[in-house]
């Protein structure tokens, strides 16, 4: 048991110093809670999120653009990078990032592709990666997913909407690993991110579509 009085303290200065200790304790207390829920939950995330690795054998990146409004011209980056982490098998917490290189983009045409890295339009020798990460995932009707992110391209950052499928998990049959799949589609104004300017040769809008296979570390 402790004593907090001492013999040569009157009552009332007593309680005060009593009363004092009493609140230093209850104030560490509720501080100590706090702290052990904070490093509970971190650890709770630590333990269940899940970093998921691109099979780059079985995904791509392609776009399609208007050409003096009369035809389309695909294309596509041959060098990218993805990954995805979530800790929920619906993949609503999941956070997708993905990076292109520039230099890789190929229409089919040296030449065409050879205008695309100059500084007329990508610029790649200053700004040479694309880069996204998703800032939302929102499950729709079935396989349906809606992936909100920040672009960045042509060193400007800007948010765009991927209409998304999203596919499994299923195992491996023969590796016995969980894989997943994924494809999205969207539409970007090149113009707003600098690429390039307005004019009836190419359109304005660029759309495209990402997709791949990823396989659970």
């Amino acid at each position: 048991m402790l004593y907090f009085f001492h013999p040569q303290m009157n009552f009332i200065t007593s309680i005060y110093v009593y009363t004092l200790i009493v609140k230093t304790y209850l104030n560490f207390y509720r501080m100590k809670k706090t702290l052990l829920s904070l490093v509970a939950a971190l650890v709770s995330v630590a333990s269940f999120a899940q970093t998921w690795t691109l099979d780059k054998a079985h995904a791509g990146v392609n776009f399609s653009i208007t050409h003096m409004m009369i035809s389309e011209v695909d294309g596509s980056f041959k060098s990218f990078e993805a990954k995805l982490t979530s800790s929920k098998a619906d993949f609503t917490d999941a956070v997708f990032e993905f990076s292109a290189d520039v230099n890789s983009i190929s229409t089919g045409n040296d030449m065409r592709d050879g205008h695309l890295k100059s500084p007329d339009f990508f610029d790649a020798a200053k700004t040479g990666t694309i880069t996204f990460k998703s800032t939302s995932v929102k499950k729709g009707k079935g396989q349906s997913y809606t992936i909100v992110g920040n672009l960045t391209m042509h060193g400007v950052t800007k948010p765009i909407t991927l209409a998304a499928t999203i596919k499994g998990p299923v195992e491996n049959p023969r590796s016995k690993k969980l894989m997943m799949g994924i494809n999205a589609t969207g539409k970007v104004n090149r113009v707003a991110f600098g690429v390039g300017t307005s004019g009836a040769t190419l359109s304005d809008d660029v759309t495209f579509k990402v997709g791949g296979e990823f396989t659970k570390d």
